[in-house]
């Protein structure tokens, strides 16, 4: 009995021994992986650096844009409302009487 144990200890320890001689090359190879992986990433963090560049430039275009845009339409109606004051104004002109000055004595 203890001679069928021995050979099955021996038989387990061999299969552990295969498995860690095998050991170096599967290390290698999850080393090649991440060295991959790190390369990739790279380029992709790259990628969207520039892509968040261009949508910032793209971004102050368009509010460039539109704060003009505003800007001319404020002017407008500060226009608009210029006249309108102006209107106004000569209507109260037209129906008071004319202001007579005062002679200095």
């Amino acid at each position: 009995m203890l001679r069928q144990t021995t050979e099955n200890r021996v038989d387990v320890l061999e299969a552990q021994v295969t498995e860690l001689q095998r050991l170096p090359e599967r290390l290698s190879a999850v080393e090649s992986e991440i060295v991959q992986l790190r390369a990739e990433i790279r380029v992709e963090f790259s990628a969207v650096r520039e892509e968040l560049r261009a949508g910032d430039a793209e971004t102050r275009r368009v509010l460039r844009l539109d704060i003009a845009e505003k800007h001319d339409e404020a002017l407008r109606f500060m226009r608009v409302l210029h006249e309108d004051v102006i209107g106004r104004l000569t209507l109260i002109q037209e129906g008071r009487p004319a202001r007579r000055t005062r002679k200095k004595a």
